[in-house]
């Protein structure tokens, strides 16, 4: 790739994406009892995508939260932290089944830091993680349950994910550091 990005999904692949993940939450869950958390920053923009799917084709309005996981991180005395943008969880969580969505899996620390950051808010009844993309690599074992695109990547290699709400665009590329 010599530094150049290829283009992985446009924003047509996405939506088709988000509505296939929407039907398999659909299909796996009693709808009544989920609730769907998304990570900051583009993982609470995936979340609402999903459950406003999930809403048109179920009939269904599903609770949706974000959470942010800044001082949950277990870098965060290694690098400056970004700053922090607010939790938004208005719901109670105990005996919910939680769906928490993040953009990219690729170590499994950004994951566990938010299980860490939902738990300070309540006893789920289980905890299911739902991804745009898992690009491998993990150094922990996790592993997602819903998974939009598996990427097979080098540790040279970066996936960068754009969301409209953030970025302007919906994509997902790859390039070589």
């Amino acid at each position: 790739m010599n530094g150049k990005s290829k283009i992985l999904l446009d924003g047509p692949a996405i939506e088709k994406t988000i509505a296939r993940l929407a039907h398999e939450v659909i299909e796996k869950n009693e709808l009544e009892e989920v609730a769907l958390i998304g990570i900051r920053s583009r993982g609470d923009h995936i979340a609402a995508r999903i459950a406003k799917k999930i809403e048109a084709i179920s009939g269904r309005k599903i609770l949706v939260g974000a959470i942010d996981i800044t001082f949950y991180r277990d870098d965060i005395g290694l690098k400056i932290p970004k700053s922090a943008q607010p939790t938004d969880v208005k719901f109670p969580i105990n005996g919910k089944n939680i769906i928490l969505v993040d953009d990219v899996l690729f170590t499994g620390r950004s994951t566990r830091a938010a299980m860490d950051a939902l738990l300070d808010f309540g006893r789920p009844k289980r905890i299911q993680l739902l991804v745009l993309v898992d690009r491998g690599h993990k150094q922990l074992p996790i592993h997602a349950d819903y998974v939009g695109k598996n990427i097979p990547t080098s540790l040279k290699e970066t996936v960068d994910i754009k969301v409209t709400e953030v970025d302007g665009e919906d994509s997902v590329t790859i390039s070589e550091n």
